[in-house]
């Protein structure tokens, strides 16, 4: 398993009255993260019945790629703007494709 693609869920909550502050943050991730080397998949989806809550589904190629992502300047400006805009901290879960 340690060669499979390691897949991430991360589901963002936004703060009361914060959600298009938010869209706007985590969409500004998607362009420069899908250029990244290991990068195989980084969808941002947003839930259709609770518009504050939105869901990145990524693909990387390993951990060492998504390790590396952590570690980019535009995820770590993110994160840096992100304390006044969400409701709790993002739950992020590495996951393996079972089928």
């Amino acid at each position: 398993m340690a060669d499979a693609p390691v897949i991430v869920i991360a589901r963002v909550v936004a703060a009361p009255g914060r959600d298009e502050d938010l869209r706007v943050v985590l969409e500004g991730l998607v362009a420069p993260t899908r250029a990244e080397p290991g990068c195989l998949r980084y969808d941002l989806v947003r839930d259709r019945a609770e518009p504050g809550v939105f869901t990145f589904v990524e693909e990387w190629s390993d951990d060492a790629a998504l390790d590396r992502h952590f570690q980019t300047p535009h995820f770590i400006a993110a994160g840096e703007r992100l304390g006044p805009l969400v409701a709790e901290a993002p739950d992020i879960r590495r996951c393996v494709k079972v089928r």
